[in-house]
């Protein structure tokens, strides 16, 4: 047995240790390291920290619309209060949807089940059951990119119906051709030039996009703009 003052040395050197002390292998800067999409850990619901950032496609939107008030603007980012009460402090009436999980709920995540016409049907009329020519701008985001061709053509020939001449549409893409699967997100206006995306998970995408066939998908619309951004999302902007 060690004498008493040797027990006493030993006490003082090692201190003593707090319960929830960080391993020496985490660090405690408290930055959050990122992945790529498709990486296994992001699969497994890591998802990465929300990004603000300018969008000039939100910034051509809303200046297609300034110095207007009384506007019906859908927005289908789902019941996102900061996007209503920007949209309604500016005038305008909103109309909101959740597009991405209206889709899982009208057809699962199988996307063969998008093909089904009786099913493409029931989520034409769930989502844009509108009088022709009602809308004067829709915020779409990202959920046209995770619809199978005979959906997103159907909804877009929908879309073309609701919305009034000369109305605007702002859309995203993956910019990543060929890309089997994408991240979804929610976005959040924080104001007319700027937004918050948070990743929401990582979705099958529909179809391979780029601008060739994006200018065919929205050829019956007046034009079609495109913004490239660094998160490799292309940000579209259409004028019906």
């Amino acid at each position: 047995m060690l004498p008493e003052r040797l027990r006493s040395i030993f006490r003082k050197e090692s201190g003593p240790v707090s319960p929830g002390t960080p391993s020496p292998v985490h660090s405690t800067s408290g930055a959050r390291a990122t992945l790529p999409p498709g990486s296994p850990n992001r699969r497994s619901g890591r998802k990465d920290a929300p990004q603000t950032r300018q969008s000039r496609g939100l910034e051509q939107f809303f200046f297609n619309i300034r110095d207007v008030v009384g506007l019906s603007v859908l927005d289908c980012a789902g019941a996102n209060q900061e996007n209503i009460d920007f949209l309604i402090n500016l005038g305008h009436k909103v109309y909101s949807q959740d597009l991405v999980r209206n889709l899982d709920e009208a057809f699962g995540t199988d996307l063969n089940e998008q093909t089904n016409p009786s099913r493409i049907d029931y989520f034409l009329r769930q989502n844009f059951d509108y009088p022709p020519e009602t809308l004067d701008g829709v915020l779409l985001w990202d959920a046209l990119q995770f619809m199978s061709p005979p959906l997103l053509n159907a909804t877009v020939e929908r879309l073309w119906e609701v919305m009034r001449p000369k109305a605007y549409l702002l859309a995203f893409f993956t910019a990543t051709e060929r890309a089997l699967e994408v991240p979804s997100h929610s976005f959040r206006i924080a104001d007319s030039k700027t937004i918050v995306i948070s990743e929401r998970d990582i979705r099958p995408a529909g179809q391979v996009f780029n601008n060739r066939n994006l200018e065919r998908l929205f050829g019956k619309f007046e034009s079609v703009k495109f913004f490239l951004t660094r998160e490799s999302l292309r940000e579209v902007i259409v004028r019906r």
